[in-house]
């Protein structure tokens, strides 16, 4: 018996697949059928989203953040006591605390209030990191107050809940609230801080040994300029509260380069005006990024776009599209040269960063940027279509003075994070590989994203001293304060061949507003290896060899050659080997489920 098997055994002991006679509709994707009227919850589905809230409720605890745990069903009481006992979150009053209505939106100040029992109970003065909810039919109040102030909810729900309440929560449990399922639930939270709290205190020996280093930087004082020092995204602080956001964004620009064009692919025209995802573009991405930070936030990101000659004329007339959106875009034309291998025909970029800064200096960009009252500014790499603006980094560069940070992945996939992704180390800058090199696990350890956070002073200052040359590829050396952040790989996902564009074109990811998210389905956090022969080089011929995109989420590898034709509705998983023979089309009829496979010929589907 698997391991799987004994987990999937022990969730079904706790009658967590058992739902009700009633199931909403949104909540079909985590059914498995019915019986005797009654809904069936997908034991596998369930597995997936608890493993994603304790991991997320990890990361929190590993931050030391504050939770705020909702219960008002007596049954868990005793279950409930013990866990706050042992991870140190008891209060004796706790369960009559959270029957007030209001908590969490008038927790700005300290007060007393009486409760149903007729106790006095005191409120904390400030509001949680995290709420996690037990019952979610009791306490929807709660979650709407969380959804406002836009604190993470982890919570129970069932098949009855309604849409509205659902949408609100940030990390879903689907199963049947039993005794026995909320017993495991605070089981696994309990062992989940104990652990944490384990960990921390082996940790404390080498926390000592790099913040000495760490103080350096932040000082300013003379590092080895040939070195960069890598901060785990895990170690950043937690995410800031909406006034404190606010705050950042308004101190920051975005920029996003635009030189790129689609011509490796068989696409005329800029690389950023091809469809992605759920019809969307790069650009699209990042516009809906930016126009839902302003939505939830009071504040103004401009959006530059960084074009050249090829592509400044395509990109001017998709932006009549944004003329009704409340992004500030402004588009800009680099200076560039010939491509040296003179094959492709296209003029490019002027390699590295310095040419951009001179380029917004030039053009007086700098100067009205600075001032606006902007102090950062994010440059987006026209390959990478992943990339998140994220006030948690911002807020790091800006308390410790930061001038320069870029994002980077270990070049191989850490699962997990024992190795590189764990904790702060230095790297030399000769083991970073630039995103758009290829990059080998042998001579490179990181993998620049293509995500840049610059301090605009910082640039004005190298360039008004001359001391940042339009040549330098590297440019971090040349700022008294650099650093790396080493971020999830969903932030990494390039565009470079149509192997790519199959990959976010699938059921793999979808968007929400403008950020790529990982299907929940897929068990296995690393992108599968899609390897496509010279007859879908071309973006055309991709979307016509496939009738519709495959379901991908089980697949681990898909290698294809020769003149293979897709139908609608066809699923891969495990590892599958497609090639047609020489003079032979090979057409894969619709409907198919392919699972660990070699195919040469109709016979082997």
């Amino acid at each position: 018996m698997t391991l799987h098997s004994i987990v999937i055994q022990k969730l079904l002991s706790t009658k967590a697949h058992l739902g009700r006679r009633v199931a909403a509709h949104h909540f079909k994707q985590f059914t498995y059928g019915t019986r005797n009227g009654m809904a069936i919850i997908d034991s596998d589905r369930t597995l997936i989203c608890l493993r994603t809230a304790v991991e997320f409720i990890a990361a929190l605890a590993q931050q030391k953040a504050r939770f705020m745990f909702v219960n008002t069903n007596s049954l868990w009481d005793e279950i409930i006591e013990q866990m706050t006992k042992k991870i140190g979150c008891y209060s004796p009053s706790m369960n009559l605390l959270w029957r007030s209505g209001g908590f969490l939106t008038n927790s700005h100040s300290p007060k007393k209030f009486r409760s149903r029992r007729k106790k006095i109970c005191f409120g904390p003065t400030q509001p949680p990191d995290c709420v996690v909810v037990f019952d979610t039919d009791r306490k929807s109040s709660v979650i709407l107050e969380a959804d406002r102030l836009q604190i993470p909810i982890v919570s129970l729900v069932d098949s009855a809940m309604p849409l509205e309440c659902y949408k609100k929560i940030t990390y879903p449990i689907p199963a049947n609230d039993s005794v026995q399922f909320v017993y495991l639930v605070c089981n696994l939270i309990t062992k989940t801080f104990l652990l944490h709290q384990k960990s921390t205190a082996s940790s404390v020996a080498q926390q000592e040994d790099t913040r000495e280093q760490v103080e350096r930087i932040e000082e300013g004082k003379s590092v080895n300029k040939d070195e960069l020092l890598v901060l785990p995204y895990s170690l950043l602080p937690i995410s800031p509260g909406v006034d404190r956001t606010e705050e950042l964004l308004d101190k920051l620009a975005v920029l996003k380069f635009n030189g790129a064009l689609g011509t490796n692919m068989g696409f005329h025209g800029p690389k950023s005006t091809i469809q992605i995802c759920d019809g969307l573009t790069s650009l699209d991405l990042i516009v809906n990024q930016i126009e839902a930070l302003h939505s939830k936030y009071r504040c103004s990101v401009p959006l530059l776009l960084m074009n050249t000659t090829t592509t400044h004329e395509d990109t001017v007339k998709l932006l009549e599209k944004y003329a009704k959106s409340n992004v500030d875009i402004h588009s800009l034309k680099q200076p560039q040269h010939k491509s040296s291998g003179g094959q492709s025909g296209e003029d490019e970029l002027y390699p590295g960063h310095g040419a951009v800064f001179l380029s917004i200096m030039k053009s007086g960009t700098l100067d009205v940027l600075l001032s606006q009252g902007k102090e950062y500014i994010l440059m987006v790499d026209s390959d990478n279509v992943a990339a998140t603006i994220d006030p948690k980094i911002l807020d790091h560069l800006i308390e410790k003075k930061i001038e320069y940070c870029i994002e980077v992945v270990p070049t191989a996939y850490d699962a997990d994070f024992s190795n590189i992704g764990s904790r702060l180390q230095k790297f030399e800058l000769a083991e970073i590989a630039q995103s758009s090199v290829k990059h080998s696990t042998e001579k490179f350890k990181l993998v620049d994203t293509g995500s840049l956070w610059v301090n605009l002073r910082a640039i004005k200052r190298l360039l008004d001293t001359d001391t940042l040359k339009i040549e330098d590829i590297s440019v971090s050396k040349f700022f008294d304060r650099a650093i790396g952040v080493n971020v999830p790989h969903s932030r990494s996902l390039s565009l470079n061949k149509t192997s790519d564009l199959l990959l976010l074109k699938s059921d793999l990811y979808t968007c929400d507003e403008g950020v790529l998210v990982q299907n929940i389905a897929r068990t296995n956090p690393e992108n599968p290896v899609i390897e496509l022969g010279p007859e879908f080089e071309k973006v055309s011929d991709l979307l016509s060899r496939f009738k519709s995109m495959p379901d991908i989420i089980g697949l681990d590898s898909l290698k294809v050659t020769g003149d293979v034709w897709f139908g609608a509705g066809i699923t891969l998983k495990g590892r599958v080997t497609i090639a047609a023979k020489p003079g032979m089309k090979l057409e894969i009829p619709d409907g198919v489920v392919i699972e660990n496979k070699d195919i040469n010929g109709p016979s082997d589907i």
